[in-house]
């Protein structure tokens, strides 16, 4: 009874401590929830740039410190000041073509005219029979479209503007968490996968699958959309489209979007050029979308993305579109490594399964026979015979 009572308490307490555990991590995650983007990419970038701060710390052995530095400012240059300075001039652009929409200068029904008087009769009466040939109706529509997505940028740009206390702020966590990350992370990294209660052999999967994820997903899009956007970018200043920086971000953000893409903007553009009879530039469009844009994605995107994640092409479809619209930007990593470890985790599960299955339809072993115990006579009056007789069997009696 005595047994039974203390490992009852011992059981309570392991469940009590299990409990504080998960409280004091939600509680943990509940605090640094206002600056989850800081940290978020704090993480991603430092698992991006580790094999740069590793090359580093090999020229200067035992500097981690200095090494996880250099490797910092190299980030500065390399990503947030280029990111930067698109962002203001993306935020001038959109200005721009939302005052030209205010003052009538971008007349929108004067494009679809244009465009309607070039279809072909068979088209133009599909199009009125679905009313849609009332071009003030649809000029209003996509003005306010354009003119609510300017009013956005411009909005954000004025909120970050008005809150430059709170987003300075999180920049220099997100700094000062990186450089921490960098120089620290290993041995972080060991200690979270000493105390995950799982098998090592899972453990190494699902950290490997992570990691991989992560880096295969921003490494390849993000080369992908900049890229793509700025390859459309420039292609639409030769043409002497207005707000190609505008364009091309527009691109770049829509490239996350594997298969359909860049091809959601240049498309209507190249239509719109052959049919106002500008066909020579509507032909460049279409090549160098097609030819250009589109192969960089064909081929680079199953390069860098797919060969690494292993996951099909709709799947890293539907996780994007579904990270996005539950984390924002911060999205079109969480949702394909969602969907990874996801992956992962049922592949574990089925091999385990599996397992299981073949190891209880396998035939059973054969006994293992008994060892023989050898009889020694007992000689009458002599009671250490018996002692000795029975000191086999006793060795050979298994302990209970």
């Amino acid at each position: 009874m005595k047994f039974s009572s203390t490992a009852r308490t011992s059981s309570i307490e392991d469940k009590a401590f299990l409990l504080l555990v998960a409280v004091v991590t939600a509680a943990f995650l509940w605090v640094i929830l206002p600056y989850f983007s800081a940290v978020f990419w704090g993480a991603v970038f430092a698992l991006l740039f580790r094999p740069l701060f590793m090359l580093v710390l090999k020229k200067m052995p035992g500097k981690r410190s200095v090494a996880a530095l250099l490797t910092l400012l190299v980030i500065l240059l390399l990503v947030i000041l280029p990111l930067g300075f698109i962002t203001a001039s993306l935020v001038q652009e959109a200005g721009s073509v939302y005052q030209r929409l205010q003052s009538g200068e971008l007349n929108v029904a004067k494009y679809f005219q244009q465009v309607y008087a070039a279809l072909p009769e068979w088209v133009t009466g599909l199009l009125n029979r679905f009313g849609l040939n009332d071009f003030g109706v649809i000029q209003e529509k996509v003005s306010a479209s354009i003119s609510q997505g300017s009013q956005f940028i411009a909005a954000q740009a004025l909120n970050i503007g008005q809150n430059t206390f709170d987003f300075v702020v999180a920049f220099f966590v997100m700094l000062y968490l990186l450089f921490f990350l960098l120089r620290d992370g290993a041995s972080l990294a060991r200690r979270i996968e000493r105390a995950v209660p799982l098998d090592d052999e899972v453990k190494r999967d699902l950290g490997g699958k992570f990691t991989t994820v992560i880096r295969a997903t921003v490494k390849g899009n993000v080369a992908v959309a900049v890229l793509q956007g700025a390859l459309g970018g420039l292609t639409f200043w030769m043409l002497g489209i207005h707000g190609p920086i505008l364009w091309g971000t527009l691109m770049a953000f829509l490239s996350l979007l594997p298969a359909v893409g860049a091809a959601l903007v240049w498309g209507p553009v190249a239509l719109y050029f052959l049919a106002t009879g500008a066909i020579v530039q509507g032909l460049v469009l279409i090549a160098v979308g097609v030819l250009v844009i589109g192969m960089v994605d064909n081929i680079l995107r199953p390069v860098l993305v797919g060969k690494d994640t292993k996951m099909p092409d709709y799947l890293v479809l539907i996780s994007t579109l579904g990270g996005m619209a539950l984390f924002g930007l911060n999205g079109f990593v969480i949702g394909p490594v969602v969907a990874a470890m996801f992956i992962a985790v049922w592949n574990i599960f089925s091999d385990e399964r599996e397992a299981g299955l073949h190891d209880a339809a396998s035939p059973d072993s054969e006994p293992v026979p008994a060892p023989v115990v050898p009889v020694l006579p007992v000689r009458p009056g002599h009671p250490e015979d018996v002692m000795v007789a029975a000191a086999p069997a006793a060795a050979a009696t298994p302990n209970a």
